[in-house]
């Protein structure tokens, strides 16, 4: 049977207008927790943009087992258009960006969106969840994570919904770590191109858990730095500050997988006419990866504790070098300023009456007496610094 015929593909977009924008910095948790207070006390499925989100750019994957084309659209209806006219192909609709409500409503109207969960797109601060539609579609929310140069996990919210030829994805940003699973459709021998789009939404979601450990192994390698500074070097308190920066970071990171997990057990609690048994089997690697996910996010707050005890052990340390140096000056300088004392008081050799009275300093007026008592204060200093020495407290023994 010949295979359907697809538009040809579509030569790379040049850049657009819009490709010099740049996402508002997830670093800034004023904004979100501005964006929170906004919603107390609107009416349930109020759409709202969020200030600083990126124009819409829209994407359309269809394939079959043979064939495959991608085209970025400037229009919805051009999107639209391409989509309904194959529908016996399988489509992945990606959209980057929210800031055109009407396109969102578009949406809603065409593929029969629920307005709640359009509105939990909007928000951009979903925990990771589950949703069933009555017609046993789903609805995926997912946080795509990336440990930046800036020392912070930032991280995206990733929609998706699914539909019987079709998985839809919302993100609020042009980049994103998907690019594996376009590449496997792209290729002729993607299992992808060969399963329903239930498979797509699970390779989707399995990039995304994957990608969780390019981020821990980042935070690994900061953390060893780290330890490595703390070991060698002098640190200061600065060290400490960015030892608590990646603590509440990795705490941060634990609060995204964690309902990661919660999410694909739920899938796997979904009847079979929802999700069927062999793609439980799939869902299951899922939850796996997020399990160990976790786990690393266990052992690296393990290890961030850890530091910070090295770090105060360390600074116990030096303290008690210090206070080493200045105990062994302190018991040289003691005798020392106890002879200086002891000649440094004024009482008279000779008694008013003019007699000699030889038990006040006779020293004073013998020619070697300056240079002998001298002498005496330096054999006192090599002899305590040699006793010191065998009591092994000029050395690390």
């Amino acid at each position: 049977m010949d295979s359907p015929s697809l538009p040809p593909a579509q030569p790379a977009a040049s850049p657009l207008p819009y490709d010099d924008q740049r996402p508002a910095s997830i670093a800034d948790r004023s904004a979100t927790r501005l964006a929170r207070e906004q919603q107390v006390g609107r009416r349930p499925g109020t759409l709202t943009v969020r200030e600083g989100s990126l124009t819409p750019r829209l994407f359309l994957l269809s394939y079959d087992e043979q064939h495959c084309t991608e085209q970025e659209y400037t229009t919805y209806d051009e999107l639209l258009a391409d989509f309904q006219s194959h529908p016996e192909l399988r489509h992945w609709i990606d959209v980057r960006g929210y800031n055109d409500l009407t396109l969102i409503q578009r949406f809603i109207d065409d593929f029969q969106l629920h307005p709640l969960q359009m509105e939990d797109v909007l928000n951009d601060h979903e925990r990771a969840k589950v949703d069933v539609f009555d017609d046993n579609r789903l609805f995926l929310v997912s946080r795509m994570t990336e440990f930046t140069t800036l020392l912070e996990v930032d991280d995206d919210q990733l929609s998706l919904f699914t539909g019987p030829n079709y998985v839809i994805t919302f993100q609020d940003d042009y980049n994103d770590c998907l690019d594996p699973v376009r590449h496997r459709i792209r290729s002729g021998f993607s299992q992808i191109k060969r399963k329903p789009p239930l498979y797509l939404a699970y390779a989707i979601t399995d990039v995304v858990l994957d990608n969780y450990y390019p981020t821990m192994a980042a935070i690994g390698d900061y953390i060893e730095k780290l330890e490595n500074r703390i070991l060698e070097d002098r640190p200061d308190r600065r060290v400490l500050n960015r030892i608590l920066r990646v603590k509440k970071d990795i705490v941060r990171f634990r609060q995204l997988v964690f309902p990661e997990r919660e999410k694909i057990a739920e899938i796997l609690r979904q009847p079979d006419e929802v999700v069927s048994e062999e793609m439980k089997m799939y869902f299951r690697d899922c939850y796996d990866h997020a399990i160990q996910a976790l786990e690393l996010a266990e052992t690296y707050r393990e290890s961030v504790s850890s530091l910070v005890d090295l770090f105060m052990s360390n600074q116990s340390n030096r303290m008690n070098e210090v206070m080493k140096v200045l105990t062994i000056i302190s018991s040289i300088f003691i005798p020392l300023s106890f002879v200086a004392g002891v000649y440094g008081m004024n009482f008279s050799r000779e008694n008013p009456d003019g007699t000699i009275n030889r038990l006040n300093m006779p020293e004073l007026y013998s020619p070697w007496g300056y240079l002998s008592v001298l002498a005496l204060m330096a054999l006192m200093v090599v002899g305590q610094l040699y006793y010191f020495y065998r009591k092994g407290w000029l050395t690390n023994r």
